[in-house]
């Protein structure tokens, strides 16, 4: 299946804001520590796959809580997809399209979404050129969703060169995004 990138939207961050008090209802209860707007999408000029990230960030304690919460408000727990301490829900529709991700607090995965959606925020020539790579991968309809990964990974090492993750954890992402 071909990837699709297009320009920034500025319709996003309100998607994002509708989706995150849907969350947030259907959480009450949960002691949830945030709901994260994470990749292109959070990130204004950026160009991306129209599909809104979102990590509910709970202690390891609350997760259990948390999915069955999100599955009693319609999402599909569809386990962790290879990425511990992250689990993935599938949104009970595609109004917007999104990936839902119940997140432990302080691990590898959350930390890196977050400093890179702050790197990027920062640096608009590593975002430019972030978006621009994105765009030319992703106009081959060749491209699968894998091979787009590993593609673009040499550039978020670069934007991760940036942030307080240590050499290892840098290794580790860019082996789970180039490990297809």
């Amino acid at each position: 299946m071909a990837v699709v990138v297009v320009p920034y939207s500025d319709e996003w961050p309100g998607q994002f804001e509708r989706v995150a008090a849907e969350l947030g209802r259907a959480l009450e209860g949960i002691p949830v520590l945030a709901i994260e707007h994470v990749g292109s999408t959070s990130v204004p000029g950026l160009a991306a796959k129209p599909v809104i990230d979102i990590d509910v960030v709970v202690d390891r304690a609350h997760v259990d809580g948390a999915i069955r919460a999100l599955v009693a408000a319609g999402y599909m727990h569809r386990g962790d997809l290879g990425v511990t301490d992250r689990e993935s829900m599938a949104a009970p529709d595609d109004d917007p399209s999104r990936n839902v991700y119940v997140c432990v607090e302080g691990t590898l995965h959350l930390r890196n979404h977050l400093a890179v959606r702050s790197i990027l925020r920062d640096r608009d020539d590593l975002r430019d050129r972030y978006g621009a790579i994105k765009t030319e991968i992703a106009l081959d309809p060749a491209i699968g969703i894998e091979t787009y990964l590993a593609l673009k990974s040499p550039v978020l090492q670069e934007v991760l060169a940036l942030s307080d993750l240590t050499d290892a954890e840098k290794r580790a992402i860019f082996a789970l995004n180039t490990s297809f």
